[in-house]
């Protein structure tokens, strides 16, 4: 008999800038991918923006995607297939408020996610609803700063007010911002922020993240305000970084950059800044504005649960020799361990991590948990007869549900499980298609060619399966 609850939440995950299209239909305003470009081109704007989207390029991969906006129906009814209890996605800000800044929503926008949670309810699929996934509007960046600017917390919680108004009835799951951690590392998309050479960036970065917990605070006021029942999440792009060895030095240098990603996590959940913030925030030369009322704002108002994505673990030293070593992963850098074979794109593929990691935030939190990402993103090939035999997919989610299941074993509370682009989509980093991650292959390339037709990959049926046995049946 399965470990896991029998209500546990099986199921996949998207975001509306990776899936939908549509980008400037039915009133839809500017999201902030919508000016990135795909590949190696995407690379400067999207960590550099001041420098690169005043440029033209021939391809935007966001204007198109994989057409969700029109294929919805068809979509959900795959997940159905495969058996889904939960969808995880994002509704788009400038869908609903194409600039950010009105005072009344595009009611076309709403629609739209109407008719998606029409579908999902009724192949009885729960919807997981992210506020803001990478898609502050382009507007609120461009004249008022992003989230560098306090106003961005008040047009934030217009928009949320509207979401839970309007489906509270159909959402019980909320998570406020999409790995809030990630504005330290791509700053243009985690919070609409411009950074210039000459400015202090740290400053501008936590500052941006000191609103965004005020408002994912006042959020969660809000929809307990509307529906008590509502349970409101936090999200971690987590993994647990380890020493390089077992010199103190090391040791040091992980907790250090393990306190860096959860400094968010330990407000939202705790209700405070932690108290290894003051000497960080100094060292950094980080000055904190706040108005009158945050502490009690953030204290009042902390999350139900600890959502989070796991894609790989990371190591750190404390040589700044060594250190140099470090290669990019998902826009971490961390140097190569030994032990751990590692994707096309460099990510370490650590199993038994995601164990070690949902044991440090229980034990941290004490709160139940929600694996919200996780997957592999390769190179799938169509075979002649347009099959695609993804086994490394299946190996690679198999290992992960089993160190999933033992961190249950060890008493860690899961609400659910949701795959990372359950269907194949844009990549948020690189803007490519060829990093798939998907069940369901999606006909399409790096430069927008392609069908879009959908077809079922091995890992398909292999899911189809895990979730039928609830977990227990992960052969591959």
């Amino acid at each position: 008999m399965t470990i896991l609850n029998k209500d546990f939440l099986w199921g996949g995950a998207i975001a509306a800038n990776q899936v939908e299209g549509a980008y400037n239909k039915d009133g839809k305003g500017l999201s902030l991918v919508d000016l990135l470009p795909a590949g190696e081109a995407r690379k400067e704007p999207l960590f550099n923006p001041v420098k690169g989207l005043k440029q033209d390029f021939d391809f935007y991969p966001s204007h198109e995607s994989i057409d969700f906006y029109h294929q919805y129906e068809s979509d959900i009814k795959l997940f159905a297939e495969m058996g889904f209890k939960a969808l995880r996605f994002s509704i788009s800000w400038p869908r609903i408020f194409p600039n950010g800044d009105e005072s009344l929503p595009n009611e076309a926008g709403l629609a739209f996610y109407d008719k998606v949670f029409d579908t999902l309810e009724h192949y009885g699929i729960e919807p997981i609803i992210t506020i803001n996934h990478f898609d502050t509007p382009y507007y609120l960046a461009e004249h008022y700063g992003g989230w560098y600017n306090r106003k961005t917390v008040d047009y934030f919680l217009n928009y949320a007010t509207v979401l839970f108004k309007r489906y509270s009835h159909r959402v019980k799951y909320w998570i406020t911002h999409n790995e809030i951690n990630m504005i330290l590392h791509i700053p243009y998309i985690g919070g609409g922020l411009m950074i210039k050479d000459t400015d202090n960036k740290n400053q501008i970065m936590y500052q941006a993240a000191h609103h965004q917990l005020i408002a994912s605070s006042l959020a969660t006021k809000i929809a307990k305000d509307i529906d008590p029942t509502n349970q409101i999440g936090c999200m971690l792009a987590a993994g647990e970084v380890y020493p390089n060895s077992n010199h103190p030095d090391d040791v040091m240098a992980a907790l250090s950059k393990n306190r860096e990603q959860y400094i968010f996590i330990d407000v939202q959940a705790r209700g405070e800044y932690p108290a290894y913030s003051d000497r960080m925030f100094n060292d950094l030369g980080v000055t904190l504005q706040k108005e009158i009322g945050d502490d009690e704002i953030l204290k009042q108002y902390p999350v139900d649960y600890i959502s989070f994505s796991y894609y790989s673990s990371r190591l750190e030293s404390g040589d700044p020799e060594i250190n140099k070593n470090k290669a990019a992963g998902n826009a971490f850098a961390s140097l190569k361990n030994p032990h751990l074979e590692a994707s096309n794109w460099g990510w370490q593929i650590d199993p038994v991590g995601l164990r070690v990691t949902m044991n440090q935030i229980y034990d941290r939190y004490q709160k139940p948990l929600f694996i919200v990402e996780n997957g592999l993103g390769e190179i799938d090939e169509v075979e002649t007869d347009g099959t695609i035999h993804d086994t490394y997919r299946i190996k690679y989610l198999s290992e992960h549900l089993a160190q999933m299941i033992e961190a249950v074993k060890d008493g860690v509370p899961l609400i659910g499980y949701t795959s990372w682009g359950c269907i194949d989509i844009v990549s948020a980093g690189s803007g490519e298609m060829k990093k798939r991650y998907g069940f369901i292959y999606v006909d399409r390339d790096n430069h927008g060619q392609g069908t879009l037709k959908r077809s079922r990959k091995d890992s398909f049926y292999w899911y189809q399966k895990v979730i039928q046995s609830n977990g227990e049946n992960l052969t591959y």
